[in-house]
């Protein structure tokens, strides 16, 4: 009787251009009309309560979805545009026409899917892709700078031995929690100069080139790992590959891209 008297009063109340406010006032001022309510229909409340719980997440999601569609559509018109250097080491053919740029921290787990995910559509679009690997190390991921430093290092003697280190670290990754040890081990592993490689890892040259991928990860508002362009259209997390054979279809359609 409680509950029906409710739902009555205030459809009454509603009925009769009754503000919010007046509502509310007469709850706040009689709370125990909603509790006892509640009491004596507990069921009734709980359905009530899950069934606007689910409204207001599919509600969330297709606005989530509906804003999600509506920036990718925007980066297939305005695409970022990152720094390709003219020192870049590219992976892949360098004068490719599919371009996808990383943004990664060597220690983060989610990168390690990120790195099967770039083999895989190095391996698919073979000749058709070119691959750059940018540093975001992450502070909390205390080995992700030093294995920064040992890659931009080995960088500089020669491309591929870089991409062979950066290779074994995501093969063998949960090892990076011993440290420079183990990153001294990969780099003799991969035919590093190790005394070049000593003077050169906390070089000038090393932390302005990392520090100059973290800006630029900022600026196109990467905040975690991994980020991804593919010919400038952003991708956020550790997507798998269908994801990204999705996005090189549409920039096949939209005439953005001849494969």
């Amino acid at each position: 009787m409680i509950y029906k008297f409710i739902l009555l009063s205030l459809v009454v109340l509603a009925g009769a251009c009754t503000s919010k406010d007046q509502i509310k006032k007469m709850l706040v001022e009689n709370p125990d009309i909603m509790t006892e309510a509640i009491e004596a229909n507990p069921d009734k409340f709980i359905d009530a309560l899950n069934n606007a719980v689910k409204k207001s997440q599919e509600t969330m999601a297709k606005r989530r979805e509906e804003d999600e569609s509506k920036q990718l559509e925007e980066s297939f018109n305005n695409p970022l545009v990152p720094n390709i250097r003219s020192d870049e080491s590219f992976r892949g053919n360098k004068d490719a026409p599919l371009t996808l740029v990383e943004y990664s921290d060597f220690e983060c787990p989610f990168c390690s899917r990120g790195f099967a995910t770039v083999m895989e559509l190095m391996k698919k679009y073979e000749g058709k892709i070119r691959f750059v690997y940018k540093h975001l190390p992450l502070s909390f991921h205390p080995q992700a700078m030093p294995a920064s430093q040992y890659y931009e290092a080995i960088r500089l003697q020669s491309a591929e031995k870089a991409y062979r280190f950066h290779d074994e670290i995501y093969k063998n990754q949960p090892s990076l929690k011993n440290g420079e040890k183990f990153l001294k081990e990969l780099a003799k592993k991969v035919g590093a100069d190790m005394n070049k490689l000593a003077t050169d890892v906390k070089s000038e040259v090393v932390m302005k080139r990392i520090q100059e991928d973290i800006d630029e990860a900022g600026k196109f508002g990467f905040q975690g790992t991994p980020g991804f362009l593919l010919n400038g259209v952003p991708v956020k997390g550790a997507y798998p590959t269908s994801h990204f054979e999705d996005l090189i279809k549409k920039l096949q359609e939209k005439g953005k891209v001849t494969l």
